[in-house]
């Protein structure tokens, strides 16, 4: 028996779904509902588990699609790989088109909001020619601002040439202290949950991958213009739903979206931390939902 396996709705999750290959990597998706087309992206550095939640408000309404990053959650894990934002973008549009899709709702957070300002920078260059065209784009809690994004200590060190060696010392105990931190006080996440992320960060040697991860953050910081600028120039629809609590991009990083994103749509749960599909599902999908479909659809009227 596996790790994954001790954990009932890790593999719930998991057989619900299936693998495939796509750019020569074996990717986990999951597919499920019927109506307009939404594309969920998760963050770092747990999984597409993220949106478990969420999933059967989202999939009673849309056609929903998800799949795990490159070096995260079920998907591959390459040794010595240089994980790249621009890399999981393809491997997005590839997972769409493997389905089928060429365009879609977006429904993302924290690192796959960058995967998501890259998709949104391609689909404006080219809308008729673009392998995925974001029809409208719904944001989550994440770093969308170099300037705002206040990384956690441990994440600077990950990232950093100590990384390698670090990552080895990483233990349940700090995983879950480093987690929780970006949590409301009033919403802590379970210690099965936390039980749940660490096998998964962990299946198939998956540690190692973490510190060549992390370099999104620098990355963020070279391409700032190019996918701050796709928020501010694209003709998509965009709102950006924030937990105030999150210490890493909550209240401060909504206002510097208010300042720099043109008719700034911001719904602001301010009780809620980063993680906000875990820590209110309601309030997000009645948001996004009206945000995707509208008022009347959602509300059945």
């Amino acid at each position: 028996m596996s790790a994954i396996d001790r954990f009932p709705a890790l593999g719930a999750w998991r057989d619900a779904g299936e693998f495939v290959t796509v750019r020569g990597r074996r990717i986990y998706c999951r597919r499920d509902g019927a109506g307009p087309r939404l594309l969920l992206i998760h963050g770092f550095p747990t999984s597409s588990l993220d949106w478990a939640p969420i999933w059967p408000m989202l999939t009673s309404r849309f056609e929903v699609l998800t799949f795990d990053l490159l070096g995260l959650g079920f998907s591959a894990k390459p040794r010595g790989h240089r994980y790249r934002v621009s890399e999981q973008a393809d491997l997005a549009e590839a997972v769409a088109h493997h389905y089928g899709w060429n365009a879609a709702f977006v429904l993302a957070h924290d690192y796959g909001d960058t995967v998501a300002q890259e998709l949104l920078a391609r689909s404006d260059q080219n809308p008729a020619h673009a392998a995925l065209r974001v029809l409208r784009l719904c944001l989550l809690n994440g770093g969308l601002f170099p300037e705002t994004h206040r990384a956690r200590l441990i994440q600077r060190l990950l990232a950093s040439p100590l990384g390698p060696g670090l990552v080895g010392l990483m233990s349940r105990r700090s995983f879950a202290r480093s987690l929780n931190a970006l949590f409301s006080p009033a919403r802590p996440l379970g210690e099965t949950a936390i039980d749940e992320y660490w096998a998964l960060l962990q299946h198939e040697q998956g540690l190692h991958a973490v510190p060549s991860l992390l370099g999104y953050m620098a990355e963020r910081r070279r391409e700032r213009s190019r996918w701050v600028g796709a928020l501010q120039t694209t003709e998509s629809p965009l709102r950006l739903i924030c937990g105030a609590l999150d210490p890493v991009s909550g209240l401060h990083m909504s206002q510097r979206y208010r300042q720099l994103v043109p008719r700034a749509d911001v719904v602001l749960l301010d009780d809620v931390g980063h993680f906000p599909q875990l820590e209110d599902p309601d309030s997000v999908f009645a948001a996004a939902a009206a945000f995707f479909i509208g008022d009347d659809e959602r509300t059945g009227a």
